[in-house]
């Protein structure tokens, strides 16, 4: 018996939807079609809690819900009706999405819709679509809801208004909750106002982001009235959060930044009383590379760079480094340790710099310089301000908990430390001059270590020079280093074809390990050891490859942090 003419009983739930699927492209949505498939709407209706109509709109969502959004257009076609026509039913698309069977994004120009994936689940086993009511939730459960709903509003799948109903609805079904009893006792009368509370507090409990500037709440509160309140509020000074004493103006060298904005302690200690606050920033190591993950590796130098090197690490151990500090106070100079690696791409920097820190049981807190930079005005110096900020935090808490100071690793830090341009009309050089006048002021008052690495063996700007207490220069290493180079990463390789290879090609670590790697596959596919001879043509190729101006170094040696190796 075919399906069409099976009780809807004896079907599956999406066996019956692909009967209405069928059944209205021969007769879209007439009176015919609700004749023909009233049984299998009826017995989706009852199950899913919708009017026969929505039953039959919904089915046909479903029936894309492959496509990642589906536009009014596809919706139109599936139906086959006018884009006139489709307007009759906008209405039952607001119902179901009420009952959260389909989610909306609307952009302001368009509207596009899917079907969630927890939705799909439930019908795959039959049953109807019970929305999670999110109650009795731990305090992580319920920032992690929270994280969920603000995501959907920078998706544009929840207009402002929708999100301050699943807030006020989240905050009703849990409390018991500590924060939800405190933020509803709070004496502010717009809604929006504690939203854009709870907003802060996502940032700090979820993303560890205790910097916000008005760019960050354009995803969340850009409808036009609401958005220019709190802009102007915020600006002024005048906000009742900030009159309060719950929100404050950053930070920046001393002197409050209007542009950016945090929690005050007191909401941070009244509002997320569970979370013990100064317990967490001891504790937190999210930034931070610990000395455990960094993979021991054995590093050959030139004599010179090896005996620097080597004094640096004695001067970072534990008592060494106390004493350092103590002398530096006793004769009226910085505390702050900053130290310089400067030579060609591929010599071994970085990886020295995590080597030191492993060794001297250091973590590293790694900065990209160039992943700083941005277009928009004023975000380079804020995120420049932010990395000193939060090594600031980090130092801190590590003196509280009685740890070893970590390292500020700034990598590949050519951008900012060449000499300044004193004179100009370019908005990018006078980006980059600030970012440089942010780092110099920083590193006066730098209570830390902070190790840079940098290709530039010239025109470094004399006042990074003059601030840079260790100076350490490495060059290419000479043919006894690289023979050894060779011996280290190259397996199996023999004394004599290292020796060879070391006098015939002036490398780089970096590029030797370009080699290895192209030694490693080879005999990973032929099962056999590659000849010198194809070693040698591969080095050819390195050289060639370096003399275009590609790729060199120490490229793809990941750590924890995700950054690269050298």
């Amino acid at each position: 018996m075919p399906a069409e003419e099976k009780n809807p009983s004896e079907l599956t739930l999406l066996q019956n939807m692909e009967i209405i699927i069928n059944c209205s492209r021969k007769r879209g949505l007439d009176a015919s079609f609700q004749e023909k498939a009233r049984p299998n709407l009826e017995y989706i209706s009852n199950i899913l809690g919708v009017t026969p109509l929505q039953a039959a709109l919904f089915a046909h969502f479903l029936n894309r819900a492959n496509d990642t959004y589906i536009n009014m257009e596809t919706v139109a076609d599936s139906l086959k009706v006018s884009s006139i026509q489709l307007i009759q039913y906008m209405d039952e698309f607001d119902e179901l999405e009420k009952k959260k069977l389909i989610c909306a994004r609307r952009d302001g120009k368009s509207i596009l819709y899917r079907v969630p994936l927890d939705v799909i689940n439930s019908l795959r086993k039959g049953a109807r679509y019970e929305p999670n009511p999110h109650t009795n939730l731990s305090f992580g459960e319920f920032f992690s809801v929270l994280d969920s709903l603000f995501e959907q509003r920078a998706d544009d799948e929840l207009t402002f208004s929708m999100l301050c109903d699943e807030i006020k609805t989240l905050l009703e079904n849990n409390a018991e909750l500590e924060f939800v009893r405190r933020i509803k006792s709070l004496p502010l009368s717009d809604f929006e106002d504690k939203a854009l509370l709870i907003f802060f507090c996502h940032l700090f409990v979820n993303n560890d982001d205790d910097l916000v500037g008005f760019h960050d709440l354009d995803d969340i509160f850009r409808e036009n009235t609401i958005h220019r309140r709190i802009i102007y509020a915020l600006r002024d000074g005048g906000h009742i959060l900030l009159e309060n004493g719950l929100l404050e103006n950053a930070n920046s060298s001393g002197f409050g930044d209007r542009d950016f904005f945090r929690l005050s302690a007191r909401a941070k200690e009244d509002l997320l009383s569970e979370i013990n606050i100064h317990e967490r920033q001891a504790r937190d190591k999210k930034g931070i590379i610990t000395p455990e993950s960094i993979t021991a590796r054995e590093l050959f130098f030139n004599k010179k760079e090896t005996e620097k090197l080597g004094e640096l690490k004695s001067l970072l151990e534990k008592n060494n480094f106390e004493q350092v500090l103590k002398r530096l106070e006793e004769s009226g100079l910085r505390r702050g340790f900053a130290c310089i690696f400067y030579g060609p791409p591929g010599s071994g920097k970085t990886e020295s710099a995590y080597q030191i820190a492993r060794e001297t049981g250091r973590g590293v807190m790694a900065v990209e310089i160039a992943e700083t930079k941005s277009m928009w005005f004023g975000e380079s110096e804020r995120r420049i301000k932010e990395i000193f900020d939060r090594y600031r935090a980090h130092v801190e808490a590590a003196a509280k908990a009685k740890d070893l100071t970590p390292v500020l690793l700034f990598n590949e830090a050519d951008a900012v430390i060449g000499k300044r341009i004193e004179i100009t009309t370019s908005s990018v050089a006078q980006t980059e001059n600030a970012m440089q006048n942010i780092i110099l002021e920083e590193i006066e008052k730098l209570n830390g270590i902070l190790i840079a690495t940098t290709n530039l063996t010239k025109n470094m700007d004399p006042a990074f020079e003059r601030r840079f207490l260790y100076k350490i220069e490495f060059t290419k290493p000479a043919p006894a280093v690289r023979r050894k180079i060779w011996q280290s990463i190259v397996s199996g390789i023999s004394e004599e074809n290292a020796a060879a290879l070391s006098e015939l090609f002036e490398f780089s670590g970096g590029q030797i390990e370009n080699i290895a790697r192209r030694h490693v596959v080879e005999k990973i596919i032929t099962g056999e050891p590659p000849s010198f001879e194809t070693m040698r043509a591969w080095c050819d190729d390195e050289l060639f490859a370096r003399k275009r101006g590609g790729g060199v170094g120490f490229r793809q040696t990941r750590h924890p942090s995700g950054e690269d190796g050298r």
